[in-house]
């Protein structure tokens, strides 16, 4: 049952991505001093339970529980190490996944930004960023991932670099990063910036976008202005569900079934054709945006003013 994501993308309007990995892990056991990547070889059951309940949920395509699993992050909990084992273990148990599900499912391997500042801010060269990426992802694509998704980056020199990584290791790749309020990243890109780098990269990805953020509205914005700068090339919309807050020890997003519902439809409307949820999304946002997709046909392209609109009422609603 095994597809590519460019003939998944042939073949359908839209694609379903599925929701969070370290929010719904914590909410499983895991404890904040773990980094969730070790999970996958000393708790896969969970880690496969996780991904089997964003297929149920309707997901077509599951993330590998690696975001952190450069060397560099991994070096956080002396496990730098493991590079090889846990991103493996982690491609090898979403692959049984979505080997099960009786339907095509592809295996994108997560790869988060590295966390440190490349030159001249930094000290990371794009070399040496390149070369972490790569490792990586040989080992994602030897445990089973179908295409590599490079996420949550803020700088387009580290992008350049995962790029290029995806290059060595010939595989397709999606790329999103992450805007604030201003639109710009945490090291000042714009969406129209990373929409001029994609054009430009000897080695695009498939599909590119925005994922995280501060909230559902802007990044919608995100995806209005890469439209707005003149890509034609597929788009991500994968937004957190709402804002965090601890509740009885666990922690929760505030954002609704009904409201992540309304931003797929609306992120769909805007031009994307994968849309999924990055942190605080839960197997029952991913229903109710499942549900939403199938239901209601596509719309006309929303205003900026629309798009405010239909969040607000929902941040009105949960206010009373």
């Amino acid at each position: 049952m095994t597809a590519s994501l460019p003939e998944m993308l042939a073949d359908r309007p839209w694609l379903l991505a599925d929701g969070a990995t370290a929010t719904n892990l914590y909410n499983m056991g895991l404890r904040r001093d773990t980094a969730p990547e070790v999970w996958n070889e000393t708790h896969p059951d969970r880690v496969l339970a996780l991904h089997r309940a964003a297929i149920e949920s309707g997901a077509d395509i599951i993330l590998t529980n690696s975001f952190g699993g450069t060397a560099a992050r991994l070096r956080l909990v002396g496990a730098e190490h493991r590079v090889w084992a846990v991103n493996h273990a982690a491609a090898f148990l979403a692959r049984q996944a979505a080997d099960a599900a009786g339907r095509p499912v592809l295996v994108a391997g997560c790869i988060g930004p590295t966390g440190e500042i490349m030159v001249p801010m930094g000290t990371l060269t794009q070399q040496q960023a390149t070369a972490m990426f790569q490792s990586q992802a040989e080992a994602l694509k030897a445990g089973g991932a179908d295409l590599l998704w490079i996420e949550t980056i803020s700088s387009l020199e580290e992008f350049r670099a995962a790029a290029e990584a995806a290059r060595l290791v010939g595989m397709d790749w999606c790329g999103t990063m992450s805007f604030d309020t201003a639109g710009r990243t945490m090291m000042g890109a714009t969406p129209a910036q990373l929409a001029a780098l994609v054009d430009r990269l000897p080695y695009p990805p498939v599909a590119f976008g925005a994922n995280c953020g501060t909230g559902m509205t802007e990044l919608l914005r995100s995806i209005a202005a890469f439209s707005a700068a003149g890509s034609e090339r597929t788009l991500i919309a994968k937004a957190n569900a709402g804002v965090p807050h601890l509740d009885h020890g666990e922690l929760h997003y505030d954002g609704t079934p009904e409201q992540m519902a309304e931003y797929a439809v609306l992120a769909r409307d805007l031009g994307a054709r994968i849309i999924g949820g990055c942190c605080g999304t839960e197997p029952r946002h991913i229903a109710a945006m499942r549900r939403a997709l199938d239901a209601r046909g596509p719309g006309p392209r929303p205003s900026p003013e629309a798009v405010a609109a239909a969040m607000a009422e929902f941040e009105a609603d949960a206010d009373e």
